[in-house]
């Protein structure tokens, strides 16, 4: 792109922010809460997919509360116990109770598990005329935990389970703009296609009135998870940005996502792929190469994720 047509460009974006109407005057993160509340993943009655992930992610949940949860939604347990057997964990044994689960997999992976189900049945409903199909949205979630947990065992073995909780739920603030302002996100996956490796954050910050980092952050404000969660969750496009003690967690996602595009889990707002930061890469000491020999790997190991948990 041409120093004059990117300035033509923005002169054209700074017409076209001043003619839209003037939002009312609510605040960031009450316009936020009402986008979550619409979508359901706060309060209402009974439990939606989004509020069973928020129990079962909370820092304190013990094997018995996420056995006692799942086994309350048989069809949630049916579905954790065929990942379990699926090749993605390539269990040799048959696994036929949760509790087997548990002892084989670890508490983390049946909560990983549990956590991907649940998502999906959270953003399972497509808005008539939405502006973006959310089921890419959930298998790039997937490519990115797979992708976030597999960089951490080699380079943070004690975030692995953080990163894969990290990675899967980093992008559930788009859907929550879904219900912020619609007609926004919609100039946003047009500007996504005519600039498909422009900075999301950039093209974000021209469209709409609230970001999908802060979006998500606020969500996991309410929902009491840990800090370290929510500092990914509101860094992860800029890592540096992130305080010193989850500055890593949030490199993990970053480079997640950046290898879930990669290997060809991309959506309407990261359709294209683009080079890993060199500062990203320095804060958790990988190299390029390390990347290339995860993203070889993704594909098939996302799809025996996918197969097990969606279809």
């Amino acid at each position: 792109m041409t120093r004059v047509t990117r300035c033509l460009r923005d002169r054209a974006d700074n017409e076209a922010m001043a003619a839209r109407p003037v939002p009312d005057d609510l605040t960031s993160r009450e316009r936020i809460l009402r986008g979550a509340e619409a979508l359901g993943v706060l309060g209402g009655s009974g439990r939606t997919g989004a509020q069973l992930i928020a129990l079962l992610c909370r820092p304190t949940v013990t094997a018995g509360d996420v056995a006692r949860e799942v086994a309350r939604e048989p069809a949630l347990y049916a579905r954790v116990l065929r990942v379990a057997n699926s090749p993605f964990y390539g269990c040799r044994r048959e696994i036929r109770t949760l509790t087997q689960a548990i002892v084989l997999l670890g508490l983390d992976a049946v909560r990983g598990i549990a956590a991907a189900a649940c998502l999906d049945r959270a953003l399972s409903r497509e808005r008539e005329g939405a502006p973006l199909e959310l089921k890419p949205l959930v298998v790039h979630s997937l490519a990115t935990a797979v992708a976030a947990e597999a960089i951490a065992r080699d380079h943070a073995p004690a975030l692995a389970s953080d990163a894969f909780i990290a990675g899967l739920l980093h992008n559930l603030g788009i859907a929550v703009q879904l219900h912020v302002d619609a007609d926004a996100l919609r100039q946003l996956v047009e500007r996504r296609r005519a600039l498909p490796t422009e900075p999301l954050r950039d093209e974000e910050a021209r469209c709409i009135p609230v970001g999908h980092e802060e979006c998500v952050a606020t969500v996991f404000e309410a929902w009491g998870f840990p800090a370290a969660l929510i500092e990914a969750a509101r860094h992860h496009h800029a890592p540096p940005e992130a305080s010193d003690e989850h500055r890593a967690l949030a490199a993990l996602v970053n480079l997640g996502a950046n290898l879930g595009v990669r290997s060809g889990h991309a959506f309407a707002l990261e359709p294209a792929p683009v080079a890993a930061d060199a500062e990203v890469l320095r804060i958790l000491g990988v190299q390029p190469d390390e990347l290339d020999t995860i993203a070889q790997a993704l594909p098939d190991r996302v799809e025996a994720l996918r197969s097990a948990l969606l279809d």
